[in-house]
């Protein structure tokens, strides 16, 4: 096996690479760009972008480290699906380990904890068809398909099993996990404790865009942070695939939209407001015609109003400047939105806290910085000061719509009090 550490935003040192090995590397993971070596045949250097994680593709297995620790990255994560807060639970990890490695252990972790009290169970509707009634007897399909015979019966019931939804998330998120090359003995064992306890739980595959979520009440709620957890792990995976004979799998996240995520939803809490007040991509018309659609990061409404407008950006900035892409994309924001301003939120390490005054458009737009490196604890310290900005951006887009409605009721000299003008002042 090809072993490949990399770090994220960071050139690697020159790497040797056939090529059909970087013609996978290409396929399975275009963020990463590779350049070559001048002077040296088939050697490369790469680097990574946004995404982070772990993959393996045939023979070669790629680490990505994320530039902040695994440990805030899973937090900030679980978080962001609105599932638990950090503070409720703790990743335990060890510098040397992977991201599988940890993911495997806190899975094991968590499950430990919620199979401690029973596996969960519940009613599941089921068809079948016996040679005894059990439940509700289906007339309609027993007339179609078995027309005057009596035996056997078409039946409808509700099974009282383990075999339910949060149960197969857990099976399948460990499962996807064990398919990954896990360096930590430790982890292997937890992820066989799991199968070998969900032995009578359907084994099922869901897509990465499809993973359903779980409504937690009085007696599921101990199954909050592994279904959490399990969920992750299945929103961020991808089960095996083959492309020209070459397995690939692996645990990717795309840091870009985990720190949008979590900025949504801290300032959501923060606010204690729903998504329907502070959305996240919600798509606003540019033009007159509608046919420009543009879709901020955050938007606050009041209504059919909004009074807020921001776009979050982790990405790394080449100097200390803002990129001038990013003040135009918020300008176009807060103008067809009719807004004073807006605010850019950074990764903090990428920009500065700054103001600019558009000339000639009566608009200021801020920068603000939130630093992901620092205590759990510091995050949300700093997602108030957010939150402040926020509130300061949402009363000037008040006040500025009072002031423009209040121009607009007040009426207009009538043809009296109009000054006329003499023959005179005509001619002159």
């Amino acid at each position: 096996m090809i072993q490949i550490n990399l770090q994220e935003y960071q050139e690697s040192n020159p790497i040797p690479l056939t090529v059909d090995e970087r013609s996978r590397l290409n396929e399975f993971l275009p963020s990463v760009s590779i350049e070559p070596v001048i002077g040296q045949e088939e050697t490369y250097r790469l680097r990574p972008g946004s995404i982070v994680g772990a993959v393996e593709i045939g023979d070669m297995s790629v680490l990505i480290k994320p530039k902040i620790h695994i440990q805030h990255l899973l937090s900030l994560a679980c978080y962001a699906q609105g599932v638990y807060k950090p503070q409720d639970y703790q990743f335990d990890f060890q510098e040397s380990e992977t991201l599988p490695d940890v993911l495997a252990r806190s899975l094991t972790s968590a499950a430990r904890r919620a199979f401690s009290r029973g596996l969960l169970s519940g009613y599941l509707t089921e068809e079948d068809v016996l040679y005894t009634v059990r439940g509700r007897i289906q007339f309609n399909e027993q007339i179609r398909r078995r027309f005057d015979i009596p035996l056997p019966v078409e039946l409808r019931f509700d099974e009282f099993t383990e075999d339910i939804l949060v149960n197969r998330l857990v099976k399948a998120a460990a499962a996807r996990l064990r398919r990954m090359t896990l360096r930590s003995g430790e982890a292997r064992r937890g992820l066989g404790w799991i199968a070998t306890i969900l032995e009578n739980v359907s084994m099922l595959e869901f897509q990465s865009g499809r993973v359903p979520e779980v409504r937690f009440e009085r007696l599921n709620k101990h199954y909050r942070t592994v279904v959490g957890l399990a969920r992750l792990i299945l929103l961020h995976s991808e089960f095996e695939s083959f492309h020209g004979g070459v397995r690939a799998s692996g645990f990717l996240i795309d840091m870009n939209k985990l720190f949008q995520e979590f900025l949504t939803q801290a300032l959501r809490e923060r606010f204690g407001v729903s998504t329907t007040k502070l959305r996240s991509e919600y798509g606003v018309p540019f033009d007159q015609g509608d046919s420009v659609n543009m879709k901020p990061d955050l938007s606050w409404w009041e209504g059919e109003k909004c009074s807020f407008v921001g776009d979050a950006k982790y990405k790394k900035v080449g100097d200390s400047r803002v990129p001038n892409a990013d003040l135009y994309q918020l300008l176009a924001y807060a103008t067809a939105l009719d807004l004073p301003g807006g605010l850019l939120i950074y990764a903090k390490g990428e920009e500065n806290v700054a103001a600019y005054e558009v000339k000639h458009a009566k608009k200021i737009l801020e920068v603000a910085a939130l630093d992901l490196e620092d205590t759990l604890e510091g995050i949300f310290g700093q997602i108030d000061e957010i939150g402040d900005k926020v509130e300061e951006l949402r009363l000037k887009a008040r006040n500025a719509r009072a002031v423009a409605e209040a121009i607009s009721l007040k009426p207009l000299p009538t043809a009296r009090q109009q000054p006329t003008l003499t023959e005179k002042q005509v001619h002159a």
